[in-house]
């Protein structure tokens, strides 16, 4: 009886001692809790830019979703916020059935099961798509409203920003506008000063000369700390000879030439394939081939105020041709042709004249069709484009924004893979079901 009540005491002893240690591992994990993401290119989990974006807003966020109760679209929303929510305490969502009042929903413009409102500082955001990069872009939107601006030049044949031809920026635009930045324009000939707040200034491949008192207010703009992204093009300097001075560099004659993309497929030489960057805050992890059609390159002058920074550089098989493109072409050693590499986007820096002492950042690329409306699709121009103008609005935290995106989310299959499968289960399996069957039925007549 004793050994009994001893091996009873011990059961119930290690029972006791089991219990006690799930509900201390409870309590441990809602004190401290703790994870771990195991899912395939950490999918689970949010991108570092997406938690850079976290950072950039101050206060609260409220998530509204209007979802109906019905369904699991709810738990869908309640599962994507969660992730956001771990990383800023601070977001709150709540959801509202839009079938219990539809005249409020009308009045809002609810028209979708499980349209989301993101409201913070008393600006609001719709999304009708839930993925991470749209949420994060909202997000940078309602941090950047009112705040970062972008001024396109006019009057001289620049690109347009709201323009839709071949040769203009509006897609481009339209990509920083949906980044929560504020796109305006400005004709220097009816300014006698460029405008403190103008942001950054945007000088788009003029085709008719400056004038010297417009030239004038743009090296006052740098003097005074001002950001400028300038897209020139091969040939004249369209009265803007001083602005190259006074930053420091030389436009170089002729435009460039690499017979490096033809291994990429790029046929004609003056399409300047960008495969490699030099180190710089814009180029850093970004690793997309970008293409530059038809540009231009440059030249540091050593009484330069400004430290540049090389952004696309070509190769070695590159030089300047100042002749024309066509036929059988080389360099010249004897003729004014620079042999590459050659620099074709410059970074500038330097500590800035203006009040305050901030740094002054310029951006000068060769070529302004890298961004228009028919090449920025090509690779990674788009990309580039944008992380120049969020560096020149010193978010360097905020250069990109990028989906997490796992590696087993598609699946590539070559001609003859594609073949083998369709073999297998049109052919292969239909006659092995058949023959199957067949010996089945030989059995049974065997069998009867």
């Amino acid at each position: 009886m004793r050994a009994s009540a001893r091996a009873f005491f011990k059961r119930a002893l290690l029972l006791a001692l089991g219990i006690a240690t799930l509900i201390g591992a409870a309590w441990l994990s809602e004190r401290y809790p703790w994870r771990v993401d195991l899912s395939s290119g950490q999918r689970a989990s949010l991108s570092v830019q997406a938690q850079a974006v976290l950072g950039a807003l101050s206060g609260p966020v409220e998530v509204v979703s209007y979802a109906r109760d019905a369904g699991s679209l709810r738990g869908s929303i309640a599962a994507f916020v969660a992730r956001w929510q771990r990383v800023k305490p601070d977001i709150t969502l709540r959801f509202v059935d839009p079938d219990a009042d539809p005249a409020a929903m009308r009045a809002l413009g609810v028209t979708l099961d499980g349209e989301i409102a993101l409201n913070y500082a008393g600006r609001s955001q719709r999304l009708t798509q839930l993925s991470e990069r749209e949420f994060a872009q909202a997000l940078l939107r309602l941090a950047r409203e009112g705040a970062q601006r972008v001024t396109f030049l006019t009057g001289h044949g620049e690109r347009r920003s709201d323009g839709d031809a071949n040769a203009d920026l509006g897609r481009f635009a339209a990509a920083l506008a949906a980044d929560g930045i504020a796109i305006e324009s400005l004709n220097l000939a009816a300014q006698t000063q460029v405008p403190d707040n103008a942001g950054v200034l945007v000088l788009a491949s003029p085709e008719t000369d400056y004038t010297d008192a417009e030239t004038a207010q743009l090296i006052d703009w740098i003097e005074r700390g001002g950001a400028l992204l300038w897209f020139t093009e091969p040939g004249p300097a369209r009265g803007l000879e001083a602005l190259f001075r006074a930053l420091g560099i030389v436009q170089l004659a002729g435009q460039v030439v690499d017979a490096t993309g033809q291994g990429l497929g790029v046929g004609d030489p003056s399409f300047v394939a960008i495969t490699r960057y030099p180190e710089h805050r814009i180029s850093r992890g970004f690793d997309l081939t970008a293409l530059l059609p038809q540009t231009a390159a440059f030249a540091r002058r050593p009484d330069a105020a400004f430290a540049a920074t090389p952004l696309a550089t070509s190769s070695t098989r590159s030089w300047t041709e100042t002749g024309s493109i066509s036929g059988d072409i080389a360099f010249d050693a004897d003729s004014a042709e620079f042999p590459g590499p050659l620099d074709m986007a410059l970074a500038l820096e330097r500590l800035s004249p203006g009040p305050g002492r901030e740094q002054q950042r310029v951006v000068v690329v060769g070529d302004g069709d890298f961004l228009s409306n028919r090449f920025i699709g090509n690779g990674g121009n788009r990309t580039l484009g944008v992380r120049m103008v969020n560096w020149l609005l010193a978010d360097d935290d905020l250069i990109d924004i990028d989906t997490v995106a796992a590696p087993d989310q598609s699946l590539e299959l070559t001609p003859r893979s594609l073949g083998l499968i369709g073999l297998w289960w049109l052919v292969l399996v239909p006659a092995l079901l058949a023959l199957t069957g067949a010996i089945v039925v030989w059995r049974r007549r065997r069998q009867g």
